[in-house]
């Protein structure tokens, strides 16, 4: 058969950098003329949708740590990053009752959508820096609360303030808020998880540094602030983070994450290497209830911090990812610099995190005829450490020389997102076969051929998508089209 390349210069290049076997698999079965190709995982970073870094552009401070990028820097030079974290106190956005500065999160989104990335937010009503994260009107309109020093806990006169995360005046100007961010954001392609970052110390769910809830108030905010959301947020995935379990208590299950499983929100860990081993994290048992259905969402302490507490390790970061079978891992500091000093293992963690779908094998035969149906053999495997939780379907694709769809195949009967996850060494592998006509004949019309296609050879392609043939899943292949297909042969149509 002829190889998916055609010049001396180029089928060198690929000689060289390919393994053997490829080359050595991509030939034809003389006996029954079958096509057979064997490609390696090319280990590139991905960028699908439900996994990925995530830039943090705003990090509760406004200059961090977005500030230094230029507006036309969308940090291209950083493998896998998929997605831009928008984290805020509450009254950046509604400085004034029913004026909202949503700007704050429109401008930077735009600069990453229109690189195909997406965005996250989380709004927060309390912070170690500012006294009004939750907006003054709110106060003055009666909502209770109470003084506090950070990390002393509640102190009458103290320079910062926790609402009463259960108060009603509070609780109706949240739901009001709410509302307004869903009819923006909620069902929003361009949005991969929103946070319920309404409670707690930097929205984070835990008050041992503010106004110091029991485990009981804690549930009881929980419960409402989860059930706030939902009443808005009815399309787009919503997280909490664990530290409403205790940041420090390790378990598997909590009664508060036990209630946002059972309603569908997820978990994401902020505390991962904040403090040296063995206290690297907490609650991977905890994300145990979670990986098997929902993304599990990481956030790694700031870089810089975790050098100073001598708390970082590559080596851990990429266990943590494992561990917790993650499908986001932070970029959190100045992100130039947490990339210079950590390529390597951002390279090790782009080969793990979130899914990977590989196609291990693939065997067509190297002629069919138009309307007959034909038989192609494919192994799938999953080398990431998480599900592709929202699926996608194999198709083959005909394509001419001049680039041109003559035939597109889906088969709707296998959905990647049932792939099993095991290690990267070894993924458990699924063979399939799947039967295909190009150009349906039809005898009663004469012979028509429907789509209309001539005889003649073309290229073969594969791609993972919706169930029209749409493409949407990057695969660690060779040869693509730009359009997440891949070459992977030709085919004779007599």
């Amino acid at each position: 058969m002829k190889l998916p390349w055609h010049t001396c210069a180029w089928r060198m290049a690929v000689m060289i950098a390919l393994p053997f076997a490829w080359l050595v698999a991509h030939q034809a079965d003389a006996a029954e003329a079958w096509e057979t190709v064997s490609p390696p995982d090319n280990g590139e970073a991905l960028v699908n949708p439900g996994m990925g870094w995530t830039l943090h552009f705003y990090s509760n401070f406004i200059e961090n740590y977005g500030s230094k990028l230029e507006p036309s820097d969308t940090l291209d030079d950083w493998p896998g990053l998929a997605v831009i974290y928008l984290r805020v106190p509450w009254s950046f956005l509604e400085p004034k009752e029913g004026e909202f500065n949503w700007s704050l999160f429109d401008t930077p989104a735009q600069r990453w959508i229109a690189k195909g990335k997406r965005i996250a937010i989380r709004v927060s009503c309390s912070e170690s820096w500012w006294r009004h994260a939750t907006p003054k009107w709110v106060q003055d309109a009666g909502a209770k609360g109470l003084d506090f020093e950070f990390g002393k806990g509640p102190r009458p006169g103290g320079p910062l303030w926790d609402p009463d995360y259960l108060d009603p005046v509070f609780l109706e100007k949240l739901d009001h808020f709410l509302a307004a961010l869903a009819r923006r954001y909620d069902g929003n392609r361009n949005v991969a998880f929103i946070d319920v970052g309404s409670f707690g110390m930097w929205g984070e769910g835990h008050t041992g540094f503010s106004s110091r809830l029991d485990e009981t108030q804690t549930l009881a905010v929980v419960k409402r602030h989860v059930e706030l959301h939902l009443k808005h947020f009815k399309h787009t995935l919503l997280c909490i983070s664990d530290d409403v379990a205790g940041p420090s208590k390790p378990g598997r299950r909590f009664p508060a994450m036990d209630y946002a499983l059972a309603q569908g929100v997820t978990m994401r860990d902020d505390s991962i290497l904040v403090q040296p081993p063995p206290n690297s994290w907490y609650h991977a048992e905890m994300a145990q209830e979670f990986w098997p259905r929902l993304p599990v969402i990481l956030e790694h302490e700031h870089y810089g911090g975790s050098k100073a507490r001598k708390a970082w390790s590559g080596d851990l970061l990429l266990k943590s990812v494992a561990d917790y079978h993650a499908s986001y891992m932070s970029i959190h500091w100045w992100p130039r610099e947490e990339l210079e000093e950590n390529r390597e293992t951002i390279a090790r963690i782009n080969r793990r995190l979130g899914y990977r779908i590989q196609l291990k094998e693939i065997r067509w035969p190297g002629e069919i005829k138009l309307g007959e149906p034909f038989v192609v053999e494919t192994a799938w495997a999953n080398a990431g450490v998480a599900p592709c939780y929202d699926g996608g379907f194999w198709a083959l694709t005909v394509k001419d020389e001049k680039g041109g769809i003559v035939s597109v195949q889906v088969d709707e009967g296998f959905d990647v997102k049932n792939l099993k996850v095991g290690t990267p060494e070894q993924p458990p592998v699924e063979k399939l076969q799947s039967r295909f006509t190009v150009a349906f004949r039809h005898e009663e019309a004469g012979g028509t051929h429907a789509p209309p296609t001539r005889p003649g050879s073309y290229d073969v392609f594969v791609s993972l998508g919706q169930r029209d043939g749409t493409p949407l899943i990057a695969m660690p292949l060779p040869f693509p089209d730009g359009q997440r297909r891949y070459k992977v042969g030709e085919i004779r149509v007599k």
